[in-house]
């Protein structure tokens, strides 16, 4: 909470309730917004050094401030004192003001910046406020925790144990790799689907509740994240690519055409887009969604390993776009080892959720320094056959691995 924003706006209410007791015209006579002040007086102002309360401990926190601030009512008064006397500020050295000022973040002289910790090289801060969330470490289930994005990183285990990895999946998903990619915006497709007999696509575009089926012109402009995850299991599954996902010959559509460039298939036809120009995905598209998806695959595969464990209980999928993904078209591109769809979900931005959290909450702060430095981190590249285990994951949903929570949904294997 912003307390010198709160004085403010309370110190505005307070004018004007006294001017309508006065009888002044409030639509003529309010009074006008406070100036804010960009200089502190150097002069003639009290300064106070910077100090950190001490929490009460949680079995002694009965009160409201002890149990919402986790300080004692004295603390807690002092505090506020401190913190609404205009004419005492926080002391603070130069080079710190020069840091807190070059983050761009306006807020008042005295206030704090928290930074989550890392947990390795690779995975970062972010993943912290994705496992505070989550809190992993509380189940007894084993989880599998996916942040997508250009660097995927990943949470594996329980209670007894967690290991995180990180693998390097490239922008495909966001959309930088692909032909016709682009950022979750108005008029990028979101939702794809293909029957398997006409080999004809519905699909459906941001900011749009038709499908292109039910408008003259959608005005589709490109492929957002969460299509993209659509269109490599929608083409496998009508049978226009196969299990290492190349195109399938003579196929009997209009859609399908092989150029200079290489084969493709048209998602959206120019007199369906904004563009005027047909939505494609061509054969390299699929092999960069391959990349990254079989990345992703071959990390939990080796965490799974170490653990020693054979199947998972729960997968949780995070990230910017984490909570558009189709969870079955996730599954059958293989992004994730088998599990049961009830236990796969998606979360959104959990590593905002648990920035959020931090801020508020001061017991998240400590267990997040505590819990990045439980956490294991595992390094895939060192993994003695990473390299077939990966070549494997390429394969769509996977070259050798059972899936009996989707046999209802992949063709029969030849």
């Amino acid at each position: 909470v912003d307390a010198i924003g709160a004085v403010a706006h309370g110190q505005r209410a307070a004018i004007s309730i006294e001017r309508y007791l006065e009888g002044v015209d409030m639509v003529n006579g309010r009074p006008p917004a406070l100036s804010r002040v960009e200089n502190i007086p150097s002069e003639g102002v009290a300064t106070q050094l910077r100090f950190h309360n001490p929490a009460v401990e949680p079995a002694e926190r009965f009160g409201f401030s002890e149990v919402e601030l986790t300080l004692s009512d004295g603390d807690a008064k002092a505090e506020c004192k401190r913190c609404l006397n205009c004419g005492i500020y926080a002391q603070t050295g130069e080079k710190e003001i020069d840091q807190i000022h070059g983050t761009g973040i306006h807020i008042s002289p005295g206030a704090y910046v928290h930074v989550l910790p890392i947990e390795a090289g690779f995975v970062g801060s972010d993943n912290v406020g994705v496992l505070i969330a989550e809190e992993p470490y509380k189940q007894n289930r084993m989880e599998l925790i996916i942040d997508i994005g250009t660097n995927g990183e990943l949470i594996m285990g329980n209670r007894a144990r967690l290991i995180s990895s990180s693998c390097a999946t490239g922008p495909a998903f966001e959309g930088a790799e692909i032909r016709y990619g682009m950022r979750a915006a108005p008029g990028a497709i979101e939702k794809i689907a293909i029957d398997a007999l006409t080999r004809e696509v519905r699909f459906k575009v941001i900011d749009r509740d038709e499908w292109n089926t039910e408008v003259d012109n959608i005005g589709a402009k490109g492929i957002c994240g969460s299509g993209i995850i659509d269109v490599v299991p929608q083409l496998f599954l009508a049978g226009i690519i196969d299990r290492t996902g190349r195109f399938v010959k003579d196929l009997r559509t209009p859609r399908y055409r092989e150029t200079e460039t290489g084969a493709e298939f048209v998602i959206a036809w120019s007199k369906e887009t904004s563009i005027n120009q047909d939505i494609i995905i061509r054969q390299d598209d699929i092999r960069a969604i391959q990349l990254a998806k079989g990345a992703m695959y071959a990390g939990a595969k080796t965490m799974m390993r170490t653990l020693g464990i054979e199947q998972l209980d729960k997968v949780i999928l995070a990230g910017a776009f984490g909570s558009y993904i189709d969870k079955e078209s996730a599954a059958v591109l293989g992004l994730f080892p088998d599990c049961d769809m009830k236990n796969v979900y998606a979360v959104g931005n959990a590593a905002g959720d648990g920035a959020r959290m931090a801020l508020l909450n001061t017991d998240k702060r400590r267990e997040a320094d505590k819990m990045a430095r439980k956490v294991e981190y595992v390094e895939l590249t060192l993994a003695p056959d990473f390299d077939k285990v990966f070549t494997q994951a390429m394969w769509i949903p996977h070259m050798k691995d059972k899936f009996p929570h989707l046999e209802h949904l992949l063709p029969k294997k030849e």
